[in-house]
């Protein structure tokens, strides 16, 4: 029977960390063979299941089936690959095949069973197989190995106690370590904790990674500027290196020089940086929102899904920005940050929040800029905090009407994401940007940023709500 949480016990949830592995030549080769392997055993699991598919057979997808076919194997089938990150491997495959078949029952096409081989494939382990002594972890190996310590590039930020597993993974040719602590949920002082019946509305934006809306008038802009110009210098940097390149690349056929493999393990190095600088910006963003909301006492979040734009063709660059968004890793984070605070985030329908006069309830054009102006009303405001107003009154699991009169934001607060990425700092230079003189006016210096990272423009007034017609 499953185990019943008590009751009294606190309240935890699960996090994960990322650590980079700082390893000699041999232990990195050992730990590319344990993701080798891994990926051995996914191929090899293809292809019993590609048999019994040509036999008209039931493929091999439940957990305990694919452990009774793997220990049928016997041991050292996978080199230093052990029985627990074996099964890892997978319980990660029938996962995939399962939440494929719950997509396609559903009525979703498109999703696909997991049918492609992949080269290297992450190895979990988990409590009471490895062993972690300050910056140094003991993977788990096959039977009969060398025992395999590995050094960690800081501190894991759990307590050892708290750690539930370790997943061992590689991202652009880096060697990384993912933590699994649980972490206990924030336990505030009485009347200081969030109040569920204090409701906020978020808006997910590309400009604003997060525009919230709070029940007192108050709000918060994240701006997202520095992580749009990352992807920007990012995808200007590739094809500046792809066109230095193209005329000395091998042809087809053609066995590649030393040079080549340099300069592939380089944009592999370039990627994985680039990805962890926007994963981390995005930390940064949610981390504003989750520390405003505790301190207005906000117990829920309504958060507009916007992802129903996904499937919608909007053109090669416009698409190119959709697929930049991340929508759903910002609501995973928002999610997992809010959970660990105390709060409960709700997804609710946002369609028409960014198009509607909050005062008349009319429908508006979509505005150039981010001021939305009423031609009924004379209503003037910030499309973001408006949207957010509106979607905070939004019931979740039901449709795109406010039931509800609308708070509108009267203090805003700004803050930015992203204080770590090149050219968002002291110097206000990209790196990848070529050397010269800037184009256009320098214009006025700005005071360096504080070390706390908050912006240095004092809480701003939002537009006149009302304003009569024709009056500017």
């Amino acid at each position: 029977m499953p185990r019943r949480r008590d009751p009294a016990a606190p309240r935890v949830v699960h996090r994960t960390a990322r650590v980079a592995l700082r390893v000699t030549p041999g232990q990195r080769r050992r730990c590319f063979g344990l993701l080798r392997s891994a990926g051995d055993l996914w191929a090899c699991v293809l292809e019993v299941n590609a048999w019994r598919r040509r036999r008209r057979d039931v493929p091999l997808s439940g957990y305990q089936e694919l452990c009774r076919e793997l220990a049928a194997s016997g041991p050292g089938t996978f080199a230093e690959l052990d029985s627990v990150g074996a099964r890892s491997v997978l319980r990660r495959f029938s996962d995939a095949w399962f939440a494929a078949a719950k997509r396609r029952k559903g009525g979703d096409l498109s999703a696909r069973f997991p049918r492609r081989r992949r080269g290297l494939v992450p190895v979990r382990w988990y409590h009471g197989t490895f062993t972690l002594d300050g910056r140094r972890v003991r993977i788990p190996t096959a039977r009969g190995s060398a025992p395999l310590w590995v050094r960690l590039a800081r501190e894991v930020p759990y307590p050892a106690e708290q750690v539930r597993s370790v997943t061992l993974l590689c991202e652009g040719g880096q060697l990384f370590l993912d933590v699994t602590a649980e972490v206990p949920v924030a336990v505030y002082p009485p009347g200081e904790g969030p109040d569920s019946g204090r409701v906020a509305g978020v808006d997910l934006g590309i400009i604003h990674p997060y525009a919230v809306a709070g029940p007192d008038g108050e709000a918060l802009l994240v701006s997202g500027r520095a992580i749009r110009a990352e992807h920007r210098m990012h995808l200007a940097d590739t094809k500046g290196r792809r066109r230095a390149v193209e005329r000395r690349a091998p042809k087809p056929g053609q066995k590649g020089s030393r040079r080549w493999r340099q300069y592939r393990r380089r944009a592999r190095l370039v990627e994985g940086r680039h990805r962890r600088r926007v994963r981390q910006a995005q930390h940064e963003a949610a981390r504003s929102v989750v520390s405003w909301a505790v301190r207005q006492r906000v117990g829920v979040l309504h958060v507009g899904d916007p992802r129903g734009v996904l499937n919608l063709p909007a053109g090669r660059r416009h698409n190119l920005r959709l697929r930049q968004w991340q929508i759903g890793r910002l609501l995973q984070i928002l999610t997992d940050k809010a959970t660990l605070a105390g709060i409960t985030v709700r997804l609710v329908d946002e369609r028409g929040t960014s198009s509607t006069c909050p005062a008349c309830r009319k429908r508006v054009p979509k505005p150039r800029g981010r001021t939305l102006s009423c031609p009924h009303c004379g209503f003037s405001g910030h499309r973001h905090l408006v949207a957010a107003a509106s979607i905070a009154t939004r019931t979740p699991g039901g449709g795109s009407t406010t039931p509800t009169a609308i708070v509108l934001p009267q203090v805003v607060t700004h803050r930015r994401a992203g204080r770590h990425l090149p050219g968002a700092g002291r110097s206000r230079r990209d790196p990848r940007r070529p050397p010269g003189p800037a184009r256009g006016s320098v214009g006025p210096r700005r005071p360096a940023p504080p070390p706390g990272g908050e912006s240095l423009a004092p809480k701003a007034r939002i537009h006149n709500t009302h304003r009569k017609p024709g009056e500017r």
